[in-house]
């Protein structure tokens, strides 16, 4: 699956092994689809910080390392570092070390007060602040309010696809299909071929019950990511519901081979559990 663009230089991004799919994949049941363990998401973007001064720049990247390493230590520098005049840089490490600890709705105000902050700043900026902040929201199981920070982060940057594929996953969230594959539509417009945005596409055209388009989205992510393990899960999915179970199983198994220990792996092998229990039932 092809990286998401950054805003900043990986050293910076947030990683969060907590992160959860909003447009769930699912597993199959007696002909039905059941919600799937939560595959991961990209982690929020990266914030640019406002031309700190060097020294601030070093320390910047220090407290986001440790952001990620020790959020509990990394949010008491990064407050000690907000009351000795950090700036924006400390107020978005705290919000960083927060979203570490999962402390998810407190992380989504930080971001959202941090956004308030920067009026006088460029637009990019106070994207990536809501854009973390409705990050946060999803990860919190609130999705009406993740939309909301979202919407307000286009208005700053209206053609930014992984705003877009965001806002998709919050409305995946709301069960608002239809929405979810508008502001798909809009990513891949400006980001033609990117493989994420067709496998959510391809997932939310299955859940509208239109095989044919999801299909065709599936395809396209797996020519451009042949073993993206969200692809092939997704398209094993697709072809159970089509009723090719050998396609299918060969599609989960490839995940299992792929992606071992992970997300996918785990609703694989769950479908092929499943799979195997609709075949050995008695006519």
């Amino acid at each position: 699956m092809p990286a998401r663009r950054s805003r900043a230089s990986p050293a910076n991004r947030i990683v969060s092994a907590a992160a959860h799919a909003a447009l769930a994949l699912l597993l199959l049941g007696g002909g039905q689809a059941r919600p799937a363990e939560p595959a991961p998401t990209p982690a929020p973007a990266p914030f640019k910080a406002p031309s700190p001064a060097p020294d601030d720049s070093v320390q910047y990247a220090k407290c986001l390392d440790a952001a990620r390493k020790a959020p509990a230590a990394a949010l008491k520098t990064a407050e000690d570092w907000r009351t000795a005049g950090g700036g924006f840089p400390a107020d978005h490490c705290a919000a960083v070390a927060l979203f570490g600890l999962k402390r998810y709705p407190e992380a989504a105000g930080r971001f959202e007060a941090l956004a308030g902050a920067m009026m006088v700043r460029g637009p990019d900026m106070r994207a990536g602040a809501l854009q973390q902040a409705g990050q946060a929201w999803l990860l919190a199981n609130e999705p009406l309010k993740a939309r909301s920070d979202f919407d307000a982060a286009l208005s700053f940057t209206p053609e930014d696809p992984d705003i877009l594929i965001d806002r998709a996953r919050a409305a995946a969230e709301s069960l608002d299909w239809k929405g979810a594959v508008a502001d798909l539509d809009r990513a891949l417009a400006l980001a033609p071929g990117r493989a994420d945005a067709l496998v959510y596409r391809a997932s939310a055209w299955r859940q509208l019950g239109d095989l044919d388009h999801a299909r065709t989205d599936v395809a396209a992510a797996i020519a451009a990511a042949p073993h993206d393990a969200a692809g092939l899960l997704e398209r094993g999915i697709i072809r159970r519901l089509a009723g090719d179970a050998a396609g299918a199983g060969a599609d989960w198994r490839q995940v299992e081979k792929d992606a071992p220990g992970s997300p996918e792996a785990a609703s694989a092998k769950a479908n092929l559990a499943r799979l195997g229990a609709d075949e050995n039932k008695p006519e």
